[in-house]
């Protein structure tokens, strides 16, 4: 009995359907087309790795594309595909992939219906090569995973998680929805796990929620109203320092203000806390930034405000080595006040209108229908929407609601579509 190197079947030698010799040995094949793969590109199915794992690895090897690969940064990855129903189909898709650029080797087992890639990680990314088995008709085994985030602050911040993610090698798509605070990532489960995708997410410089937590509407809940009442707190206190650094600032226009208030020791002690504490999520954020070499816009407001303040503080504390002899000292206690103040309030109002917004998409996605009554042959059964396959019959009896999308085939009444133009 010998084994068809192409897709893996067992064959008989005297009932191969082709025969072909490389180096000295015979190898026999199930049908024409494993044969003509084979005959093909001969080294890339004897010399491939066996699949034993299902990782990705350095494959020392050198590169069937001379032009620019680099031998060191060659990696084998496997790809599980579903959809493949013959020998014809391996060829076709070891064919695809072989004419990307960066792909040295394509082989793909029938019997296991996985595809193993030997490639230059520098040229080609995994998801590339998910995106060609999709293009040839085929799908590849992917896995979801919806991952809940905290310290996003801007449209910025989407972006820098979702290239975090696709640097991950495995990730097929990275989507960030910065409402909901939600990335969606699909990945190849057999090369990359989810604690992968923490690891990417938190070295980005931001945290994945607790998973015991995300999902559980009341805790979920519960952690959003702690945000919005931990801002409302720093919004308040920063008011209640501001206002008073605010007038103290400009003793003449407001010349019934108490003299101590105009003092810049009294000024630098009531700014601080607002500098430091109300706003130290903007400092934090500046500083992961800098470490990804990257700017948003916690950048903008940490360096605004920092720079006002520490001016300011070194005037009032060193006035005679920085203010130039016949001029008066100017502190800008307020700007830094009152600028991370009315952010912070931003901030709040923001994390008000997103539980809002979470509140009404859960609300709206409670309003579908759970079940579908689907006519299968002479039976007429309830069963989960989820369960319901392309094809099937299902009857909307009037005042219900319609459970899936379809073609109406028959019957007339009236739907309600208020929930979809607004009317």
């Amino acid at each position: 009995m010998a084994r068809d190197p192409i897709c893996g079947m067992d064959v008989l030698p005297e009932e191969a359907a082709g025969t072909s010799r490389y180096r000295g040995i015979d190898y026999y094949f199930c049908a024409p087309a494993c044969k003509e793969a084979f005959d093909k590109s001969p080294e890339q199915y004897v010399a491939a790795p066996p699949v034993v794992s299902a990782t990705v690895h350095e494959a020392p090897s050198t590169p069937s594309h001379p032009s620019s690969l680099n031998p060191h940064t060659f990696r084998v990855v496997e790809i599980p595909i579903r959809g493949m129903t013959c020998a014809s189909c391996v060829a076709r898709i070891e064919d695809g992939l072989s004419k990307l650029i960066g792909v040295r080797a394509a082989s793909v087992n029938f019997a296991t219906q996985q595809a193993t890639i030997s490639y230059d990680s520098e040229q080609v990314a995994i998801n590339r090569m998910v995106q060609e088995v999709r293009a040839l008709g085929y799908e590849a085994a992917v896995a979801e995973a919806v991952l809940p985030i905290l310290g996003m602050s801007c449209a910025s911040c989407v972006q820098r998680i979702e290239q975090a993610l696709l640097q991950v090698p495995g990730v097929v798509s990275a989507a960030v929805n910065f409402a909901t605070e939600r990335a969606t990532v699909t990945y190849l489960a057999s090369v990359v796990q989810p604690a992968d995708l923490r690891q990417a997410i938190e070295e980005a410089g931001y945290h994945v929620a607790d998973i015991a937590v995300a999902g559980i509407p009341d805790q979920e809940k519960a952690a959003a109203d702690s945000e919005v009442r931990l801002l409302q707190t720093k919004f308040l206190i920063g008011v209640a320092l501001s206002l008073p650094v605010l007038v103290g600032s400009f003793p003449d226009w407001f010349p019934w203000v108490p003299t101590p208030l105009s003092d810049p020791y009294v000024l630098l002690v009531l700014t601080t806390p607002v500098q430091f504490w109300v706003g130290w999520q903007f400092h934090r954020g500046f500083w992961v930034s800098l470490k990804h070499r990257t700017a948003d816009m916690n950048t903008l407001v940490s360096i605004g405000t920092s720079t006002a303040y520490l001016y300011s503080a070194a005037i009032t504390l060193f006035p005679a080595s920085i203010t130039p002899p016949g001029m008066e000292a100017m502190t800008y206690y307020d700007t830094a006040a009152i600028l991370m103040t009315l952010i912070v309030m931003g901030r709040w109002l923001e994390a008000k209108a997103k539980g809002r917004t979470s509140e009404a998409i859960k609300t709206l996605m409670g309003l579908r229908a759970k079940t579908a009554r689907v006519v299968r042959g002479d039976l007429v059964e309830d069963i989960p929407v989820e369960e319901v396959r392309v094809g099937d019959v299902v009857w909307v009896r009037p005042g219900e609601k319609v459970p899936v999308d379809g073609i109406i085939r028959e019957g007339q009444s009236a739907l309600d579509e208020s929930m979809l133009t607004g009317e």
